[in-house]
């Protein structure tokens, strides 16, 4: 499995100058006007974890393959998107596939960028942002609700469904997120969210896309949405658009070195992707040899056999045992044969919980 975030905001709050950075292709095109991004633009963006280059090395592999995020930049939303408004709720759909969202919000000032709006306002924007997923939502729950009430013909589950689907329906249109409706939470809300693929149920990151002052210190508009994101129990975290895009190109060590420049330890790519793990709570294990070390995302929590089924259903289906070292352990000894000898190498049966830095070898038959 990978993480997939789906970037939004109003048109000039710097989604698609982030996109580009992140994603180190120039591919969005970014421009001071609304609506530049016409399609939404997709990229595979590698997951930075400084353990694969240790277990390459150790491991004497040939290549690395990390694990991937997918960064989706969907067009500015406007007031009114849900009703066809701008581009219209078409970039909508981009959004129900995602894991989490970014939610980019403009945190600076600056004449010569024009807001949509005409002034900075960052808790205005988000309230904007927030009702046209919230219209979005109860625009697909009503036709849900719409196509129940004609199936219904004393279907005891059905007028269940039905009876949960007019709670959200009450909810949304009270203006109030999916994700805070509790009844969401049961088996059948799960099942209910899975078929909907309700916007305001995922998690949400705002991204404070800040000037280089702001990056150093916060400022008041930083303030307000930290605030904000604590009381919805969301994150928020503080990215430079500007400065990522400068990142580009530079080495491992001359970014480290820019971003000191600035009082940061960390790039808003790393940033983002870190929170987006924490949020969804998902983890990397490993896998090492002479041809390739691999890093493999799963979900904490993840058995061992479902975790193997991440590599192939068949690793799954014909699981046997798991060979695991942590990777603090690899690193001490220095070789799976050392491990070994050390004691440290673990057989691991279908109730092994696999742990974040794993280092792993699947036994299976089929």
């Amino acid at each position: 499995m990978g993480l997939s975030i789906g970037i939004v905001g109003l048109p000039n709050v710097g989604k698609s100058t982030l996109f580009n950075a992140l994603t180190k292709a120039q591919n969005a095109e970014s421009a001071n006007y609304p609506f530049c991004t016409i399609e939404p633009n997709k990229a595979v963006v590698p997951v930075p974890d400084p353990r694969l280059a240790k277990l390459q090395e150790l491991a004497a592999s040939q290549k690395v393959i990390q694990a991937t995020v997918d960064f989706i930049d969907i067009a500015g939303l406007v007031k009114g998107a849900s009703q066809g408004e701008g581009l219209g709720n078409q970039f909508l759909a981009n959004i129900r596939e995602c894991d989490a969202i970014l939610h980019v919000v403009r945190c600076f000032e600056n004449d010569d960028v024009i807001h949509v709006s005409g002034s900075v306002d960052p808790i205005r924007d988000i309230d904007i942002i927030d009702t046209e997923l919230i219209l979005a939502d109860l625009q697909a729950a009503e036709r849900k609700a719409d196509r129940l009430s004609k199936q219904l013909k004393g279907d005891k589950k059905l007028g269940v469904q039905l009876e949960l689907l007019q709670k959200l329906i009450t909810h949304l249109n009270a203006g109030r997120p999916a994700c805070e409706l509790e009844e969401l939470k049961s088996d059948l809300g799960q099942e209910l969210r899975k078929d909907l693929l309700l916007i305001t149920f995922k998690p949400v990151i705002y991204g404070m896309n800040v000037d280089e002052e702001g990056l150093a210190e916060d400022n008041d508009y930083v303030r307000q949405v930290r605030a904000l994101a604590e009381a919805r129990g969301s994150r928020a975290v503080k990215i430079s658009a500007r400065i990522e895009e400068e990142l580009v190109g530079l080495s491992p060590e001359e970014a480290q070195e820019f971003l000191a420049s600035y009082g940061v330890t960390e790039s808003g790519l790393d940033l983002v992707i870190r929170t987006g793990y924490e949020m969804l709570g998902l983890c990397s294990y490993f896998t090492a040899g002479p041809k390739e070390v691999r890093a493999w995302t799963i979900r904490q929590g993840t058995k061992a056999p479902q975790g193997a089924g991440v590599i192939h259903t068949d690793f799954e289906r014909g699981f046997i045992r798991a060979e695991v070292i942590a990777f603090d352990d690899y690193v001490k000894h220095g070789t799976e044969a050392k491990c070994r000898a050390a004691g440290v190498l673990r057989v691991e049966g279908k109730e092994y919980v696999l742990k974040d830095g794993d280092v792993v070898h699947f036994l299976f038959n089929v």
